[in-house]
């Protein structure tokens, strides 16, 4: 099975979200830390292609967090904006990059409901 955090960074790189970055140009470094060490994900857009090398080169945007909480942002149990206000991920360098990550990572999953709770069970209640 391959792994979500790889799979998400080959799927920006084959063009997943062109037309969201369409826009957009400028480079990001990606630090995840976990039991294996560091983790080093470089992404380089440039009208609304992106590139992604796992170098650690200078960025415009350096964003810090660790392994299991990314994989929350790529499942889309967590969004970038509020893990940042929450300091779950630390960004440096230009802001606007964290902006631009609520778009490439997954909507939350729905909420979903006990049908009977939503339109009651039919019985009358005293």
């Amino acid at each position: 099975m391959s792994d979500p955090i790889t799979a998400f960074f080959e799927q920006l790189a084959a063009g997943g979200c062109g037309r969201l970055l369409r826009k957009t140009g400028g480079t990001v470094r990606f630090e995840l830390t976990g039991d294996d060490g560091l983790d080093l994900w470089h992404l380089t857009i440039s009208e609304g292609r992106v590139e992604v090398s796992r170098e650690a080169r200078d960025a415009d945007a350096v964003i810090h967090t660790d392994r299991a909480f990314f994989l929350r942002m790529v499942r889309g149990e967590a969004k970038p904006l509020t893990a940042w206000l929450r300091n779950d991920i630390i960004a440096e360098g230009q802001f606007r990059f964290v902006v631009l990550l609520e778009r490439l990572f997954a909507a939350p999953p729905p909420v979903t409901r006990q049908p009977r709770a939503v339109a009651g069970d039919g019985r009358e209640r005293a």
